[in-house]
């Protein structure tokens, strides 16, 4: 007798839309409690009593508390491209405006930022999350400035990485320090007066 073929192609899960709802109330929750009471106050049982999802599945999900904070940062984050070529100004001009809009209107990120840099004094893994979260936010001005080396718009000794914390810093620490904020009609002139000179 013929031995019969078995198909061994593997049919992926399509994912369970009540899973889905559970886990996107779980993060924002994450987020919501940071931002009130801060990381060390912040527990997986006062995520389950605010979201209404049971302590066992979110454990099932997340082993601790940060590591269902490291998740709802990156899930959380809202997927930006990078502005379309053309002059870096006008590039750079978008982006800081975008952010500028983000501190001036807070949304979960901007909110949670100050209990995770305070927890990350406390605790290298907190910090080491801090770092890899900035790397992520940085990289679209770090791509567009290095674009701008490319085009010989910016000199090729550039550091890019140190010319794009120098331009969002004064955003964010005009935020976090409560200070006048840089407004999104003020970008221009903040990028004017940080971007160098064409050579």
């Amino acid at each position: 007798m013929a031995a019969q073929n078995v198909s061994t192609t593997k049919v992926r899960a399509t994912p369970d839309p009540r899973v889905e709802r559970s886990r996107e109330v779980v993060l924002r929750t994450t987020l919501e409690l940071l931002a009130e009471v801060g990381y060390g106050e912040l527990s997986i049982e006062g995520v389950a009593a605010r979201s209404g999802v049971a302590k066992s599945t979110i454990y099932r999900h997340w082993p601790g508390k940060l590591a269902l904070v490291t998740d709802a940062f990156h899930a959380m984050k809202v997927d930006r491209e990078v502005p379309p070529p053309g002059p870096v100004r006008e590039r750079l001009v978008a982006l800081l405006t975008e952010l500028a809009q983000a501190v001036d209107e807070p949304d979960w990120q901007v909110t949670c930022l100050p209990a995770l840099l305070e927890a990350s004094a406390h605790c290298a893994e907190v910090a080491q999350v801090c770092s890899e979260l900035n790397e992520l936010g940085m990289s679209r001005i770090v791509e567009v400035l290095d674009d701008a080396i490319a085009a010989g718009e910016l000199s090729p000794d550039t550091d890019t990485a140190l010319l794009a914390d120098a331009l969002v810093g004064p955003v964010i620490l005009r935020g976090l320090f409560h200070r006048p904020r840089v407004t999104p009609d003020r970008v221009p002139e903040l990028v004017d007066q940080l971007l160098p000179k064409t050579p």
